[in-house]
């Protein structure tokens, strides 16, 4: 096989995998496309492994989840970009390892982080309540 036949060959894969839209291995996912092995996802693109999650993209082995994208191995996440092996986030991107954290970018292992500061338990808490107020309107 020359390196022509090869790359010809390996497009012609990609562009097949790109247009396929039927759900594969899945249980009660509704309005979904490309999914695998996942069960009660609603509204989501190319999810894999993953449960009860709405409205995500590109996302593997997450639970529970609403609006996220690129995401792997996340639960309890809302509206977060590349974030791995994290729990409760709101509205972050590119956090691994991290639990309740809320507006953050780029942490990795940290806890009860909002905008990148830390905060005490209850004092983040008290804070997200608050941002919650303003953020959602």
């Amino acid at each position: 096989m020359t390196l022509e036949e090869f790359d010809k060959q390996f497009k012609a894969l990609v562009t097949a995998d790109s247009a396929r839209t039927e759900n594969v291995g899945c249980l009660a996912c509704e309005a979904c496309e490309a999914c695998a092995d996942s069960t009660f996802l609603t509204e989501c693109e190319r999810v894999v492994r993953s449960n009860y999650c709405s409205r995500c993209v590109d996302c593997a082995e997450c639970s529970r989840c609403i609006r996220c994208k690129a995401c792997t191995s996340c639960t309890h996440c809302d509206t977060c970009e590349r974030c791995a092996g994290s729990a409760y986030l709101e509205r972050c991107v590119g956090l691994s390892g991290c639990t309740y954290c809320f507006g953050c970018v780029g942490l990795s292992k940290k806890d009860f982080y909002i905008l990148n500061q830390p905060y005490e338990r209850q004092a983040y808490f008290d804070k997200l309540a608050e941002l919650r107020r303003v953020v959602r309107r």
